[in-house]
């Protein structure tokens, strides 16, 4: 199976195009397309802006899994016959914590290696990689984390926000302290399409690349 993955350098709606294609990719007629949050308030009303995109391209059907830990078995079973996976933006440190290495993360993984679409929102996005890296401005601490993350990348480092974070140099130094080839800048209304690791397609134009200096 064909793997997916959608990343956003910011905060909902999906892009028109990549709406439709995530759309089209999870079914509408098939299952629920799940969306993982920490809650907060107003969230209910917050959700629109996921699925509205969704609806306009027949999904009516939708799961609603907020982050707690009282949650985990429940939520893990309800996305079982999930068709179509959300990650949504907040506090990267608590999804991590709620996702990765968690019976929801395993489960993600089934889904996403079968063919599920996923679609990460800022905070989301971070998680994406093997490496989840928090820069200082995004956590309590203020210095960078660097955590696991859901290994859907596994040569490559994501920023989020990039230009408003002015992740430039953090980009770059990420790249050669982890080895990896390449580091992907998202901008706020930016989006990069995944195909089995490989990206595939741009939504938006704030998008940056920084590959590993090549060694003579």
């Amino acid at each position: 199976m064909e793997r997916h993955l959608f990343l956003y350098g910011g905060s909902p709606p999906f892009g028109e195009r990549f709406g439709k294609r995530f759309a089209d990719l999870a079914l509408p007629e098939q299952g629920k397309v799940a969306i993982l949050f920490i809650p907060r308030d107003g969230w209910k009303q917050y959700m629109r802006i996921y699925t509205a995109t969704l609806a306009a391209y027949g999904h009516s059907k939708f799961e609603y899994l907020p982050l707690m830990e009282d949650l985990e078995e429940e939520n893990t079973n309800k996305l079982v016959n999930c068709s179509g996976i959300i990650i949504s933006g907040g506090e990267t440190e608590k999804y991590q914590e709620r996702i990765v290495n968690t019976s929801i993360g395993k489960q993600i993984n089934i889904l996403y290696e079968q063919g599920t679409p996923v679609a990460g929102f800022s905070a989301g996005a971070l998680l994406s990689p093997a490496h989840c890296i928090i820069p200082p401005i995004d956590n309590t601490r203020g210095e960078k984390l660097l955590l696991k993350g859901m290994g859907f990348l596994n040569d490559a480092v994501i920023s989020v926000h990039y230009s408003k974070w002015q992740e430039d140099k953090n980009l770059k130094t990420n790249v050669e302290e982890l080895d990896v080839s390449v580091g992907y800048g998202l901008d706020d209304g930016t989006a990069a399409y995944f195909r089995d690791g490989k990206i595939e397609e741009i939504e938006g134009e704030g998008f940056y690349v920084e590959r590993k200096a090549q060694v003579l």
